[in-house]
This record gives structure tokens, sequence and C-alpha cells, in this order.
């Protein structure tokens, strides 16, 4: 199992609307409205690399609202 955090920034009012959307893609763990450099954080898991990323690609970032989008998996060192 991979999972990522992956920091979205939003259109000027549309950040609790973006949480709202994204909390129902299916791999979606939480999704909050946040204050400074990004407005909303997600938290993500899928499968495989691949599966995630086509995750990101092909739900999360077809959200209406969303500006950019970072994705940063989280590794166990």
């Amino acid at each position: 199992m991979v999972q990522a955090y992956i920091l979205i920034q939003t259109e000027v009012g549309k950040a609790s609307a973006v949480a709202e959307t994204i909390s129902t893609i299916h791999g979606v763990l939480q999704a909050e409205d946040v204050t400074g450099p990004y407005d909303v954080i997600v938290r993500a898991q899928a499968e495989t690399v691949d599966e995630l990323g086509r995750m990101v690609v092909a739900k999360v970032q077809q959200v209406e609202g969303i500006t950019r989008t970072l994705t940063c998996p989280v590794v166990h060192i």
C-alpha cells in the first residue's frame, strides 16, 4: 500500500468545496481545508505508485477550482 499527502492550491474561496468533493474520491483517507501556502491537504492511498498517480491525474486534478497540486509520497526510512 502506498500513501501520500497531496498539497493543493485552489482558486480564491474554493477550498471548502474542493476538500468536500475530493473527500468522496475512492482512496482518499482525509481532505482538509487549511491556511498557509496550500489551501487543501489530502491524505490518500493506493495499491501501487502508478495507481496513486492515476488517481491524482484522473480524479483529483479534475476537481473544479484546483490550480496546482503537489504529491508527497510517505516513506518509512
